[in-house]
């Protein structure tokens, strides 16, 4: 279909292989006998990331495992039990299908009108959106969902040859969603992130009272055939778009929303702005 749309059929839980693989931490760590604070201060991280581990609610990544096998005595235990480590996927049932082509995109283009996109958010923007979110979600769901977001942005880091353009409402920054602090961490992790050369970041500002993208936020993204496709989200729905006639028109109002948007310079001089105002 053209347009395929896609209703909210509720969200996973954790799997077993990641409460198995917490276990083995925690049995380990306190074989060493180390406090999750002690082990933390070991590894690098807080100790409520090692509760969320050692619970089973966040897929621990890389940097985690290999530290924590170099604390625990080196045993090889936790980098086998990684390779078995899986989680149904915390995101939105809709959404899945598009995440799944984004794995192997070479392009991919997001305007946005709302609030700063899952691959630009920090842990406490992320936290204060699922936090807020009605109906309320249960702590688990938060922690499998902020785990999701957390290994979808490893697209940023794992593919440098792919391009990514992203252009942002000013306002989504002045909302200061979660406090003056959660919101001067968010706009220096956006300036990081738009900071490599295969990133490009635009804001487009509030002076621009009239644009190509007040029919909402879009997603463009080319496949390795060169095959480009289309998805808009809405309320607890969104649609994946391939006819090549709907997709063409997205591209020219992405196309004209670049021209309209704050060059990439002036755009980080525009967020160092507001950063300082905080």
């Amino acid at each position: 279909m053209a347009w395929e749309h896609e209703g909210h059929d509720g969200e996973p839980d954790v799997s077993d292989s990641l409460r198995t693989f917490g276990a083995v931490v925690q049995a380990l760590r306190e074989h060493a006998g180390l406090s999750r604070e002690d082990f933390g201060q070991l590894v690098g991280f807080s100790k409520h990331t090692v509760a969320s581990v050692e619970l089973g609610r966040r897929m621990p990544d890389r940097v985690f495992i290999e530290r924590a096998e170099a604390a625990l005595g080196n045993t090889g235990a936790l980098r086998k039990a990684a390779k078995h480590l899986n989680r149904q996927p915390g995101l939105a049932a809709w959404f899945r299908r598009w995440a799944r082509l984004e794995q192997h995109a070479i392009s991919l283009y997001t305007y946005e009108s709302r609030l700063v996109p899952g691959l630009l958010q920090t842990e406490s923007y992320t936290r204060t959106l699922f936090g807020e979110r009605v109906p309320l979600l249960t702590d688990a769901q938060v922690e499998a969902q902020l785990t999701a977001r957390q290994e979808r942005q490893q697209l940023l880091r794992d593919r440098p040859n792919t391009s990514y353009s992203f252009i942002l409402e000013e306002h989504v920054f002045q909302r200061r969603t979660g406090g003056p602090d959660v919101t001067r961490e968010l706009i220096d992790y956006v300036l990081e992130c738009a900071s490599p050369r295969h990133i490009q970041l635009q804001v487009m500002p509030l002076a621009r009272g009239v644009h190509a993208g007040l029919d909402g936020p879009i997603q463009l993204l080319e496949t390795p055939s060169n095959r480009w496709f289309g998805y808009c989200e809405g309320q607890e729905s969104g649609q994946y778009i391939s006819d090549p006639k709907v997709v063409s028109t997205l591209h020219m109002r992405y196309a004209k929303l670049r021209t309209q948007a704050l060059t990439p310079e002036d755009s980080a001089s525009l967020l160092e702005q507001l950063r300082g105002a905080l």
